[in-house]
């Protein structure tokens, strides 16, 4: 079976700006794959070139092993797009938006509309109500209703639970998990760690290139580092003469973490280096996916 998505090289400039800068990835169907990065990382650049909005300026991508450049209609009528803004019109009642994007890709039974409604947990009065009405939690739960209401098999989430509570995200991804466990294949973009940890696998991005595609947990081993967690008073000089001895440290709230081969060197020396400050805690613990991330942007070759 031919991958859901497989890009090649794939590069996108705006004049002389590299948004995207030749990335190449795959996913499987049926995966739920996470492109993870801060703002301004190239993902929802990346996620319009495989919609076939923007035309890459090199390489090559297949959607469902279509050709984004020459089957671009065709891949629309199979995907489903949430972007990364409120994406329903606001003064249309939910029902009619579902409605009215269904028609746009061919239609639905109302008995299907009335099961995604119900699956992703819209109420009868939420969907006779307008859109700008409704709460954030409810309005992005319509949008993906909205997205997945004429059924398609590859799912393209860009920042979803941007501006939700803890409760409506964690809500959200369980609807998420629940359309891969059905086969939907589901690309997702966040610069959300806890929401990242929820992907089949990940890819890693900054400025504009892919710099690591694995699992969490592979990508967490492949650091082959142990965190050492400092908490220190005052956490400000404690961070700066950390960060003189280890640049690569990062601070975490007000606790500092320093990347360590030997943990048990690094130890005695931050205590010898922070001994006229008053010292928490010393922790010796297993890298964190956010711990990875640093590490990966750190260690990555030049572009």
């Amino acid at each position: 079976m031919t991958a859901a998505v497989s890009a090649q090289g794939l590069t996108r400039l705006f004049g002389t700006f590299v948004a995207v800068d030749r990335v190449s990835f795959q996913i499987a169907r049926g995966e739920v794959f996470g492109l993870l990065g801060a703002n301004g990382a190239g993902k929802t650049t990346i996620i319009r070139m495989l919609c076939a909005i923007y035309r890459p300026s090199a390489g090559r991508a297949l959607v469902l092993g279509l050709d984004t450049r020459e089957r671009a209609a065709e891949i629309r009528a199979r995907i489903g797009y949430m972007s990364q803004r409120f994406s329903l019109y606001g003064e249309l009642t939910v029902e009619e938006n579902l409605r009215f994007y269904t028609a746009v890709y061919g239609g639905a039974d109302p008995g299907s509309l009335e099961d995604v409604l119900e699956r992703v947990g819209v109420t009868r009065e939420q969907r006779s109500t307008r859109a700008d009405a409704l709460p954030t939690g409810i309005r992005q739960r319509a949008a993906l209703a909205a997205a997945i209401a004429h059924r398609p098999e590859l799912l393209f989430l860009d920042e979803p639970t941007s501006g939700v509570d803890p409760r409506s995200r964690l809500q959200f991804w369980e609807l998420i998990k629940a359309l891969a466990a059905r086969g939907t294949t589901v690309l997702v973009t966040t610069h959300a760690m806890g929401e990242a940890e929820g992907c089949d696998r990940i890819g890693l991005m900054t400025a504009g290139r892919m710099i690591a595609v694995g699992p969490p947990d592979e990508l967490i081993d492949r650091t082959a580092i142990t965190i050492v967690a400092v908490t220190a008073h005052p956490w400000q000089r404690a961070y700066e003469l950390i960060q003189g001895r280890w640049p690569q440290a990062a601070l975490y709230g007000r606790r500092a973490h320093i990347p360590a081969v030997d943990p048990a060197a690094v130890t005695a020396e931050v205590r010898q280096l922070l001994k006229d400050l008053e010292v928490s805690s010393v922790a010796v613990q297993r890298p964190s996916l956010e711990d990875a991330f640093v590490w990966h942007i750190g260690n990555a070759p030049p572009g």
